[in-house]
């Protein structure tokens, strides 16, 4: 398939039960919260679950979290000087930026996705680099429909860590969760710069099937398996490389309706979308 040649907007409708979406390490990692109260997710930890999806999908991935290294190489410098190809651009007395952003951009998905800063000293052979590289998927953060309510709980720990402690259930500690949210981000893929980085319409459709199932394979303490879920994909496809209305019209087009006075889950809400003319909306239901 050929390079993106139609802009496409989306939005993803996921709910968390019980669990903490997005600790921020900044306030004893609490959810993450306005100051309306409304449950944010950073765009960077959406990111990275993007990227673990993909990953789980079979794709290449340049920026590769600790515990989902699939190569070895402990650090970006490493991983790209395995590449044959961007150790000889480096090594090379004149470096050439665009080549080596076109490499990049060739062997890892999430590069021609979402673009990334190459900034590498030189080492003991005099070879570094400085590239920086924009990619055509933008990403929101993610907020919730309705403030939410965050609740704290004390823990402690019932062994010792070290030998020669008398006892180990003295050391207390905080876990905070979000009972009930429904939340909200919305994306787009701008064909202008899928030019420059080789995003394809082939990778637009491995995006789309990682939004479907963004939490799979994402259990942790903080998000026991099941309490993250995917409801709803709106996918928008426009006719055009520039889209036939702004990111901004096509994202409103998405509203909601509370069925209840205190709404808490999904089922609590009626999502529908406006209709614009000429521009189609695929709904996808969350796996």
């Amino acid at each position: 398939m050929g390079t993106l040649d139609h802009k496409i907007d989306f939005a993803v409708v996921l709910s968390v039960t019980k669990a903490n979406p997005n600790g921020d390490p900044l306030n004893g990692n609490r959810p993450r919260q306005n100051y309306d109260g409304y449950g944010e997710i950073s765009d960077v930890a959406l990111k990275r679950k993007i990227r673990n999806r993909l990953q789980d999908l079979g794709e290449s991935i340049f920026v590769q979290s600790n515990d989902r290294n699939a190569d070895g190489y402990g650090s970006l410098r490493e991983r790209a000087d395995a590449n044959p190809e961007l150790q000889s651009i480096l090594k090379a007395k004149t470096i050439s930026n665009e080549e080596f952003a076109r490499v990049a951009c060739r062997e890892w998905i999430d590069v021609r996705s979402f673009g990334q800063v190459f900034a590498f000293k030189k080492d003991r052979a005099g070879s570094g680099v400085s590239v920086g590289i924009r990619g055509p998927v933008s990403i929101h953060a993610a907020t919730s429909v309705d403030p939410i309510d965050i609740t704290s709980m004390q823990i402690t720990k019932s062994v010792n860590s070290e030998p020669g402690a008398d006892r180990g259930s003295d050391t207390m500690g905080m876990k905070h969760r979000v009972d009930s949210g429904v939340y909200i981000f919305y994306g787009s893929m701008n064909p202008q710069l899928a030019e420059k980085t080789g995003f394809t319409n082939e990778d637009a459709e491995k995006f789309k099937e990682a939004l479907v199932s963004l939490f799979e394979n994402d259990a942790s303490s903080a998000r026991p398996e099941g309490s993250m879920e995917v409801h709803k994909v709106y996918w928008w496809v426009h006719s055009s490389k520039l889209g036939q209305y702004s990111s901004a019209k096509v994202h409103r087009s998405l509203i909601f309706e509370r069925l209840v006075e205190e709404p808490k889950t999904f089922e609590d809400y009626k999502f529908a979308v406006q209709p614009l003319d000429g521009l189609q909306c695929e709904i996808i239901a969350g796996k």
